[in-house]
């Protein structure tokens, strides 16, 4: 049964994977934007947009809540899915100009940061990336995205507006 808390998640991990996680939620808690909660979301800790804050959600699923970030163990590494990262060119770039100064090799895809163990990671990248998309600089970016589809061109129903509205 998934856990139902960060304290049963947490619980349930190894003694090396504990610490290291916790030494990385309290990164994260530490920089993160107030309007931001942590709890499990998929079955990690996630750190999301509350419907109070965003009332839609995640368009994915409504019922959830916006994701932000997820914390999880894996069987073979630990993983950071930084969502806050994912689409945004200049933020992205910070980051990795931000883990380059650190020396240490980043082991990432679109958005999820891999590490086996805690001397893996440049603690102050993440902070500085967690403190530098608050909520609503990632919920601005989110519906920006949303408004363009996945080609990345307004949706038909947009460009239908758009032109309606250029004509008035």
């Amino acid at each position: 049964m998934p856990a139902a808390t960060v304290e049963q998640y947490l619980a349930a991990l190894p003694q090396d994977r504990r610490e290291a996680i916790n030494a990385v939620r309290e990164v994260i808690r530490k920089n993160l934007d107030s309007s931001i909660k942590e709890g499990m979301q998929y079955g990690v800790i996630g750190y999301f947009i509350p419907h109070s804050v965003f009332p839609a959600g995640y368009h994915c699923n409504p019922k959830e809540p916006l994701p932000y970030m997820g914390l999880g163990s894996g069987k073979g590494h630990m993983s950071l899915h930084m969502m806050c990262v994912y689409g945004d060119k200049a933020t992205r770039a910070a980051f990795e100009t931000a883990w380059k100064k650190s020396g240490k090799k980043l082991d990432m895809g679109a958005a999820c940061l891999r590490f086996k163990k805690l001397e893996d990671l440049a603690l102050d990248a993440i902070a500085q990336v967690v403190r530098s998309v608050s909520a609503q600089k990632y919920i601005e970016r989110y519906q920006a995205v949303l408004a363009t589809g996945k080609s990345g061109k307004p949706k038909s129903g947009a460009r239908k507006a758009s032109k309606a509205k250029a004509r008035k």
